[in-house]
C-alpha cells in the first residue's frame, strides 16, 4: 500500500492517479473526506487526519509500506515557515516504529538550510529529518510550479496584465503536476533499498513572457508582464494579505529563486507537459 501524505493538492492527486493507474494500491491521507472524493472514485482509500495529529499519522503509516510526503503549505495570513515546521515535526515523529520500507519526500529547487526563505528552509528541514530516520529515503526537489501562475489568471483575463515578480526575460525551471506525478510514482515503486535525489523540472525552462504569450494565445488577447521592482517585493507581499512574517520569507525565497545557480539540465529529469498544455484547463 502507498500512503500519499497531502493527496489532493496537484502534485499530490497527480501522484495517486498515476500509482492507481499503474494498479497500485494507494491511501491518500486528507483532513476533509470530501475533497478526495474524486480519488476515491478512481479507487483510492481515503484516510481523515489532521496533520498535527501525530498518533493519528502513525496508525495511518501503520498501514503501509511506502510513503509520500507533501507537507502542507500555511496560510501566508500566519507565519508561514513556523507553522510548516510543526507540521514537519509532526510527521518526522509519525514515521518512527511505523514498519514502513520506504520513504519519498517532496521537496523543491535550491532547499537550503537558513531562515526566512520559505520552502526552501523548511522543506530543507524535512530532508534533512528524513536523512536522520532509518528507513530508505529518497528526496523529489520540484522545480517551480507552473500551476503557481494561475494566481494572475484574473488580470491576465480582464486587463492583460501578468503580475510577476521575476524579469520578463527571466528563464526559470518550471513544472506541471503531472510531470511531478509521474516523477513521484517512479521514485516509490523503485526497490526499496534504492535511494535518490531527484530533481524534476518541465521540457523546457520558461519565461514570465513565455508565460504571459501562452495566456494571450488561451485567452486570445494580448498580455504584457509588469515586474514588482525587487524593493517592492516584502511590501507586495503584505499587501496581498501575507502576514508580515510571510512576506519576509516569501521575499527571501524570491530573491533565492532569482539569484542561486539552477541544476544543469544534464542532472535532471525532464518531463514532456509544457505552459500551453498546462494552462489548457485554467483558462477555459
Amino acid at each position: 500500500m502507498h500512503i500519499i501524505l497531502g493527496g489532493t493538492g496537484r502534485a499530490g492527486s497527480a501522484t495517486a492517479k498515476t500509482l492507481l493507474a499503474r494498479g497500485e494500491a494507494v491511501t491518500v491521507v486528507v483532513r476533509h473526506a470530501d475533497r478526495a472524493e474524486k480519488l476515491r472514485q478512481l479507487g483510492a482509500e481515503v484516510a481523515v487526519a489532521d496533520v498535527h495529529d501525530t498518533k493519528a499519522l502513525q496508525k495511518i503509516f501503520a498501514q503501509g509500506r511506502r510513503l509520500y510526503i507533501l507537507n502542507p503549505s500555511a496560510s501566508p495570513k500566519t507565519d508561514t515557515d513556523a507553522e510548516e515546521k510543526k507540521t514537519i515535526a509532526s510527521i518526522l515523529a509519525a514515521i518512527e516504529g511505523s514498519g514502513l520500507e520506504k520513504i519519498v519526500g517532496h521537496s523543491t529547487y535550491g532547499a537550503r538550510k537558513g531562515e526566512h526563505i520559505g520552502d526552501l528552509g523548511t522543506l530543507y528541514e524535512l530532508e534533512e529529518g528524513l536523512k536522520r530516520q532509518p528507513i530508505p529515503s529518497s528526496i523529489l526537489r520540484a522545480a517551480y510550479y507552473m500551476t503557481n501562475w494561475e494566481m494572475s489568471l484574473e488580470t491576465a483575463k480582464n486587463d492583460g496584465v501578468l503580475h510577476s515578480f521575476f524579469p520578463a526575460d527571466f528563464r526559470l525551471p518550471m513544472v506541471a503536476p503531472q510531470d511531478l506525478g509521474e516523477a513521484a510514482a517512479d521514485l516509490m515503486t523503485e526497490p526499496a533499498g534504492e535511494t535518490r535525489l531527484l530533481h524534476v523540472e518541465g521540457p523546457e525552462r520558461y519565461t514570465p513572457a513565455d508565460v504571459a504569450a501562452a495566456f494571450a494565445e488561451r485567452l486570445e488577447r494580448p498580455v504584457k508582464v509588469v515586474t514588482t521592482p525587487r524593493d517592492k517585493w516584502e511590501e507586495t507581499f503584505r499587501s496581498l494579505g501575507f502576514s508580515a512574517p510571510a512576506a519576509k520569507s516569501y521575499t527571501g525565497m524570491t530573491a533565492l529563486a532569482m539569484d542561486t545557480p539552477v541544476p544543469p539540465i544534464s542532472e535532471v529529469r525532464r518531463g514532456r507537459v509544457g505552459l500551453g498544455e498546462c494552462f489548457a484547463q485554467a483558462t477555459k
